[in-house]
């Protein structure tokens, strides 16, 4: 029986693991970070929790005796992508990355992309009301901005103290055209800032945002490590793990 890893979260690693676990020559271990609270779990087995660093990741894939790795983590979960792939390299595991196609601008979309979270502060340098869906962990990075009020959009609550210019609303996707285009109005929000995350459950924000001219502040999604394998759909992570 082949034994398959799946580090996971999102809803395409949720997709693969429906799809492996109904081929009897196939194990799948789904692995998430626990970071978030009551989680959409996935079919079959779960683990919770960190791996230690890339070392611990090398140490349980060789103790499981795992045949293959596929990374379907958030396109911004940097540092576990990053283990994966130096865990793959020490260990001989191979490993496959999925990850779902990022957003295009479109036509009446005006979107500015930046390279990071800090760019993307850097720009909110005059009085602004931000619609802010960068997730809870981000909101120290734009705490403080002179003249910024901000609605940061979260599933969990962010750690406390949270600053007097910022109002907190604790939502999780998918979301609605209409449901966005009031929640900015009500708000009367002039900016968004987001993450190229890509996918449909959180697509709504944008177009709601070409529809009433707001402005993006959009931040590419992080490099991947060199050399790793890239694919971005669920099909063809299944004909990854079958070949």
């Amino acid at each position: 029986m082949r034994r398959v890893l799946i580090l996971g979260g999102t809803a395409e690693a949720r997709a693969l693991a429906a799809e492996l676990v109904a081929d009897p020559g196939v194990r799948v271990v789904s692995s998430l970070a626990g970071r978030v609270t009551n989680p959409r779990l996935p079919v079959g087995e779960v683990r919770e929790g960190g791996f230690g660093g890339p070392e611990g990741l090398a140490a349980w894939l060789v103790a499981e005796g795992v045949d293959a790795v596929v990374d379907a983590t958030h396109p911004f979960a940097a540092r576990m992508t990053a283990s994966a792939a130096v865990a793959s390299a020490s260990t001989g595991v191979p490993l496959l990355v999925l990850r779902r196609p990022g957003w295009q601008e479109g036509p009446g979309d005006a979107w500015q992309r930046v390279g990071s979270l800090g760019d993307a502060a850097d720009l909110l340098t005059e009085p602004a009301r931000v619609f802010l869906t960068t997730g809870r962990r981000s909101l120290p990075v734009f705490s403080g901005l002179a003249g910024v009020w901000l609605l940061a959009r979260s599933v969990d609550p962010p750690e406390s103290p949270v600053p007097a210019n910022v109002h907190v609303l604790l939502d999780r996707g998918p979301y609605t055209v209409d449901g966005e285009l009031a929640l900015i109005r009500e708000h009367r929000l002039d900016v968004l800032v987001t993450k190229d995350s890509g996918g449909q459950l959180t697509t709504a924000k944008l177009t709601a945002a070409r529809r009433l001219g707001l402005p993006v502040i959009m931040v590419n999604r992080p490099p991947l490590p060199v050399g790793v394998r890239l694919v971005d759909t669920v099909a063809a992570a299944v004909e990854w793990v079958h070949g």
